[in-house]
């Protein structure tokens, strides 16, 4: 995205069991790490940075492209069972052809991002020991979905094949990276399919780029 800088963050510095300094991203050599690893978060606080980096971006969206916010305690599509919402900024592109967007705190903490109607992104996606996360590598994920859907490299669908419904997604090429992804709609809550269908259709094109802010770089 033209003109965002991530703002400064100090980095924090945790501690094992024993007063270790804990060296996150690059813990576990081979075998890989513990089997209880798997089912402990020892310090989530270290990716508190990342609701600084989404506070950077929601500022950075509302003073580069025209859209109209709303914030609140909710997200748009939340599902039962998904991480606890603290606070959530809606961003809706004043171009019915470009995808809204929603960036939320978590309680976690952490950072939700929905776009368009269906993509549901997490970071982290887990957080716990064993995958050995940063929120440096998290917020580099974060910022490069939003330029891309920012951008208009953001693709939905909804399908019928083989007897059953299947919904999709695709964010185009920047710098050559790619993503993507598909699923049986069976686990989507019936009134989220029905309205994604009903936006969606057959023959989407693909999502906009946002409309720019008059007079912004």
């Amino acid at each position: 995205m033209h003109a965002y800088q991530r703002p400064a963050v100090e980095d924090g510095v945790f501690r094992d069991a024993t007063g270790a300094v804990i060296t996150y991203g690059d813990r576990w050599g081979a075998p890989g790490p513990p089997e209880d690893a798997y089912s402990v978060t020892t310090h989530p606080e270290r990716f508190r940075p990342l609701h600084t980096v989404a506070d950077a971006l929601v500022t950075h969206l509302v003073t580069s492209y025209d859209v109209e916010v709303s914030s609140g305690a909710t997200v748009p599509g939340d599902t039962p069972g998904g991480p606890e919402i603290a606070r959530a900024t809606e961003l809706r592109p004043r171009d019915a052809r470009a995808a809204p967007m929603t960036i939320a705190h978590t309680a976690f903490p952490g950072v939700v991002v929905h776009a368009g109607v269906l993509l549901d992104a997490t970071y982290p996606a887990c957080g716990c020991d064993a995958c050995d996360d940063t929120w440096q590598e998290q917020a580099d994920d974060l910022e490069w979905l939003v330029g891309a859907v920012v951008a208009g490299r953001f693709r939905e669908w909804v399908t019928r094949r083989n007897g059953r419904t299947w919904v999709g997604h695709s964010l185009g090429a920047d710098g050559g990276r790619t993503s993507s992804g598909e699923s049986v709609a069976d686990t989507l809550p019936a009134d989220r399919l029905r309205a994604a269908t009903a936006v969606l259709g057959n023959s989407h094109p693909g999502w906009a780029a946002w409309p720019t802010r008059r007079g912004s770089p």
